[in-house]
């Protein structure tokens, strides 16, 4: 397997009775960047992240983790990885410096290097003053970070994070992200599980998008977005009689056939690569005829659209 990739998974198999959870999950990840697996509930995203953290045995197929062999080395695995689970996994009664201690022992590390791992952590994570308050008086986003910080124990080589800000607020969530993009920079791979499309836009430099056990399509955020046919420019008059007119001359400016919404007072102009030449001979087509428009916007696809185009095209077959 190429020595270029922290993490490679082809035709992994797991059943459970008569579910199919994976049906010839194919994935590598590039070392040192954070890939983004998406996907509905029970598209399996959870089940790959078992099978290639050993927390289940799967029925077939390859997996290397960090250079090693998940099936025959599984013991390899787990010293060379941090998992971040969907449920939290540190002890709310008692403090967050006393969690990391707890989980440093757990590591191996003796008292004396669990303490100093533990203190650089939460310095790592802004959680110094917090370190010696009860877990249970922390926010949803300091648990979470501090459940991060639990895996980075051994700074580890590849880090998975299973759907790790489900339920925080959005100021939460920009703390993990920010942890996150530090956590790459430094070196670790990051496997990042989430339903949150937004989050694998910001963080990942490639996705992968899973639908019934399988990926559907990889590759890059930009990438993922072009296949639905690039840029268009969406302008909204303020009267429904004002789009003939307005569409005649945009066809004539732009050489392109408008998009008509009446209800919506909308025009749309499909504008492949060329959004800012497009957008900027609209806007001359409407001077030219004196229209003033409610509003005109470049919009680009996003990974909302390509995901229900992706995971409804898989539906229909």
């Amino acid at each position: 397997m190429a020595t270029n990739h922290s993490l490679e998974a082809h035709g992994l198999r797991k059943r459970y009775g008569s579910t199919q959870a994976l049906d010839g999950f194919e994935l590598s990840v590039r070392a040192g960047s954070v890939h983004g697996v998406l996907g509905p509930n029970g598209a399996g995203k959870s089940t790959a992240v078992k099978g290639l953290t050993t927390l289940i045995d799967l029925d077939g197929g390859q997996a290397v983790v960090a250079g090693h062999d998940v099936a025959r080395h599984p013991a390899r695995v787990r010293r060379s990885i941090g998992l971040v689970g969907q449920n939290p996994a540190v002890d709310e009664v008692i403090t967050g410096a006393e969690n990391l201690i707890m989980f440093g022992r757990l590591y191996g590390l003796d008292r004396r290097a669990a303490v100093a791992r533990s203190a650089e952590l939460l310095e790592q994570f802004d959680l110094t003053e917090a370190g010696g308050r009860p877990v249970s008086t922390y926010s949803g986003g300091m648990r979470r970070q501090l459940d991060i910080a639990a895996g980075l124990i051994l700074t580890p080589a590849v880090l998975f994070l299973d759907e790790p800000t489900t339920g925080l607020d959005p100021r939460a969530r920009n703390e993990v992200w920010t942890q996150v993009r530090e956590i790459a920079a430094q070196g670790t791979t990051v496997l990042l599980t989430t339903q949150y499309l937004d989050e694998a836009d910001q963080l990942a430099s490639m996705i992968s998008v899973m639908n019934h056990g399988r990926v559907v399509a990889n590759d890059t955020p930009e990438a993922l977005k072009r296949q639905l046919g690039g840029d268009r420019v969406v302008i909204t008059l303020f009267r429904p009689e004002q789009l003939a007119p307005v569409a005649a001359a945009l066809e004539r400016s732009t050489g392109r056939a408008p998009e008509l919404d009446a209800e919506a007072r909308t025009i749309t102009v499909e504008a492949g690569g060329a959004g800012a030449a497009v957008l900027a001979d609209c806007v001359r087509a409407l001077d030219a005829t004196g229209t003033e428009a409610e509003d005109v916007v470049l919009r680009r696809p996003t990974l909302d659209e390509v995901f229900l185009s992706l995971t409804d095209r898989e539906v229909a077959r």
